[in-house]
C-alpha cells in the first residue's frame, strides 16, 4: 500500500497534534471545573457530541474551536500547546541486577558499602541507597560532606553517625534527616553492624 504526499502529511499532523494531547487538557479543564459536556456546549455553542470526541483525539480542533473553548475557561491558547505532556518516569531495577560498592575503593575498611537502588533511572531528583555499615572503630569512620539533604533510615542492627563533632546511636526504625553539606560519617555497632536505606536530594536552589 502506498500513500500520496498529501495522505503522509496529514498522518504526520495527526501525529505532532496528538503529542500535545489537547483533548486530555481539554477533559482536566472541564472536570476541574466540574461542568458537563452538556453545560460546556451551551457556553462555546459546540454540540456536546463534538466536544466528547475532542477530549477522546477522535476529533482535532480548528483554531477558532480552540479558542471557545479557552474563553470559556480563561486560559489562553498556549496552554494547549505548553508543556507537551511528558512521560512520567517508571524505572524498575531488580534485585540481582544491582552491584555492591564500597565507601571508597582505595580504603581497605571501609565504613560502609552501598547499593544504587535506582541506578538506571534517567533525570532523578534524588538517590536512593541500601547501605551496609560492618562494625568499625571510631578511627576507622571518614568524615565526608555532600550538597543537598540526606535522609536515613535504619533496617536492621545499629550504627553510630558522627555529626557537628557528637556521636548519634541509630537503632533498627530510627531514623535521621540532615544536611548533607555538614562533615559526617557512620560506623557500624554491635557484633554486625547495621544496614538502612538512605536517599539523598540535591541541593535546593
Amino acid at each position: 500500500m502506498t500513500f500520496s504526499m498529501p495522505e503522509i502529511l496529514d498522518n504526520s499532523v495527526q501525529t505532532l497534534l496528538s503529542s500535545y494531547d489537547v483533548g486530555q487538557k481539554l477533559r482536566v479543564l472541564r472536570l476541574r471545573k466540574k461542568i458537563a459536556l452538556v453545560d460546556l456546549g451551551r457556553h462555546t455553542g459546540l454540540s456536546a457530541s463534538m466536544l466528547s470526541q475532542l477530549e477522546t483525539g477522535k476529533m482535532v480542533p480548528t483554531l477558532p474551536t480552540l479558542a471557545r473553548i479557552a474563553m470559556v475557561f480563561d486560559v489562553g491558547l498556549e496552554h494547549f500547546f505548553d508543556d507537551r505532556r511528558r512521560k512520567r518516569t517508571f524505572s524498575i531495577v531488580r534485585s540481582d541486577e544491582r552491584m555492591k560498592f564500597p565507601e571508597r575503593a582505595d580504603l581497605q575498611t571501609p565504613a560502609y558499602f552501598f547499593e544504587c537502588l535506582a541506578f538506571a533511572t534517567q533525570g532523578k531528583e534524588l538517590q536512593a541507597y541500601l547501605a551496609e555499615f560492618p562494625k568499625r572503630n571510631t578511627e576507622e569512620a571518614i568524615e565526608h560532606f555532600h550538597p543537598g539533604a540526606e535522609f536515613l533510615y535504619m533496617l536492621e542492627g545499629s550504627i553510630a553517625i558522627r555529626y557537628e563533632q557528637e556521636d548519634h546511636v541509630l537503632r533498627a526504625g530510627d531514623s535521621v534527616y540532615f544536611e548533607g553539606a555538614e562533615p559526617h560519617s557512620y560506623r557500624g555497632l554491635g557484633k554486625t553492624g547495621g544496614s538502612a536505606l538512605v536517599v539523598t536530594t540535591e541541593p535546593r536552589e
